[in-house]
């Protein structure tokens, strides 16, 4: 089995309080993988530890047989965790240029598919303050996938979409599968979950209390 993350033995400890406890898991590559959960179990909190952004209190994870290197951006990772920020008084385009340029990969053509990746104009001069809570959305997933990663990283990804928001980033998230990318999604939506993920882990208060390992019938 070819594994693009382990995380072994992680915990993470804020004061009194055990955000994750002891938790082991793997990640096969080349599929979505679902992390479900009620608030507050510990779903963000291991994202945060599996891209660098918490440094586990003990335990560590390894992404492609490396230790992740915590607040050091992640090789081929594309991220969204909590609101994407951007600059409210520029454009879409223009946000996605400027994250481009800070990774040294600035490349207009790129972000401009991007954006039409994820349904949004990329002509468009409208300013991101003015953008809806789903177009917002949007483009933080063209932000995750401009640099055209192997993985993804997505926590609550469909927030503020509509019907139709949902169903295109379900069809995109599953051609992205189909490309060989590998996503690890964390819902609180049982319907993305069934419909996405070959295998899904579900924590509570911080510790694994179900796995489904092998593939779920989509």
């Amino acid at each position: 089995m070819d594994n693009i993350i382990e995380v072994k033995n992680v915990t993470k400890v804020f004061r009194e309080t055990k955000a994750l406890d002891c938790v082991s898991l793997q990640f096969e590559r080349g599929k979505i993988h679902g992390v479900i959960g009620r608030n507050g179990s510990g779903k963000t909190v291991l994202l945060k530890c599996i891209c660098g952004f918490m440094t586990p209190t003990s335990g560590e994870v390894l992404v492609n047989g490396k230790k992740v290197k915590p607040a050091k951006a992640q090789d081929n990772m594309g991220i969204i965790i909590e609101t994407p920020g951007f600059i409210g008084g520029k454009s879409g385009i223009k946000n996605l240029c400027y994250l481009a340029a800070l990774s040294g990969k600035y490349d207009k053509s790129i972000a401009e598919r991007a954006m039409r990746t994820v349904g949004l104009d990329s002509q468009s001069k409208k300013p991101v303050r003015k953008y809806s809570l789903g177009m917002r959305q949007r483009l933080g997933i063209a932000q995750a996938i401009i640099k055209d990663p192997d993985l993804l990283l997505l926590d609550e990804p469909m927030n503020g979409l509509d019907n139709r928001g949902v169903e295109d980033m379900r069809a995109l998230f599953a051609e992205l599968r189909e490309q060989g990318k590998t996503i690890l999604l964390a819902s609180h939506s049982n319907e993305d979950i069934h419909m996405l993920c070959d295998t899904v882990v579900e924590l509570d208060n911080g510790t694994i209390i179900a796995r489904i390992e092998e593939e779920i019938n989509r």
